[in-house]
């Protein structure tokens, strides 16, 4: 019988986790949900995701795939992994796909949406980064708005990873207003780097509070030295809000 491919849709608050991939020193998402596929199929799964969020990090959407002999009902798999997982993952969808498509590789874009707040505010915190001090959201969008024209992200990459290059294709990337004294910036692109959404969202936040002008800005992003870029915002604000196919 011939392995047959499926992707599993899902959900998750990262807050518990050490990020998506399994991790010899804590638990990850990735773990969980092979442990409660390999038990409901009474086989070894192993899944490969379509990004890897560091730790502290949520998804709204992602994508694993997984291969299988195993014969099931996708609704019903997917009603007894719910069953299983923790409260904080949760499946949405598991579909056959052809055997050539790839969580990972395939993968055309993704959307990641950072959050930040003005002020003071309870029901916020959890999910977004305070902010008490006055920021100019003009110069940030144009900051943002450079970002279409860079194709190397180094100085936003986190130092020492084993990536083998830094060139991105960012397609959207800009601040919007939401209620509350709330801000999300929206970046989509063809891949990311390891931390380079929050080095970003970093880097606009020094554009925004003028530590930095546009000419300076281009320049860090010029001579693609992380030193040079703005801190590493925190992880709990940091969504994977989409994956496209």
């Amino acid at each position: 019988m011939m392995e047959k491919r499926y992707f599993i849709w899902l959900r998750y608050d990262g807050t518990r986790y050490h990020g998506w991939q399994i991790q010899p020193n804590g638990n990850s998402v990735q773990n969980e949900i092979q442990k409660a596929l390999s038990l409901l199929l009474r086989e070894q799964v192993e899944i490969v995701g379509a990004g890897r969020t560091d730790a502290g990090v949520h998804a709204r959407m992602m994508a694993a795939h997984f291969d299988t002999e195993a014969v099931f009902e996708c609704a019903q798999l997917a009603y007894r992994m719910n069953s299983l997982l923790p409260r904080d993952i949760s499946i949405d969808k598991i579909e056959e796909v052809e055997n050539d498509l790839h969580a990972r590789f395939s993968a055309k874009s993704r959307t990641y949406h950072y959050f930040i707040h003005q002020g003071k505010n309870p029901f916020l915190n959890a999910y977004s980064c305070e902010l008490r001090y006055p920021l100019d959201f003009n110069l940030m969008n144009e900051a943002a708005r450079r970002l279409l024209e860079v194709k190397d992200f180094a100085a936003f990459c986190k130092t020492h990873t084993d990536v083998k290059t830094t060139l991105c294709d960012v397609t959207e990337a800009h601040w919007m207003e939401l209620p509350d004294k709330q801000y999300m910036f929206v970046i989509t692109a063809n891949r990311f780097l390891r931390n380079m959404v929050r080095a970003v969202v970093g880097t606009l936040l020094d554009v925004g509070k003028h530590r930095l002008t546009l000419e300076e800005f281009d320049e860090v992003v010029k001579k693609g030295n992380r030193s040079n870029a703005g801190e590493s915002m925190p992880a709990k604000a940091l969504f994977l809000e989409k994956v496209v196919y």
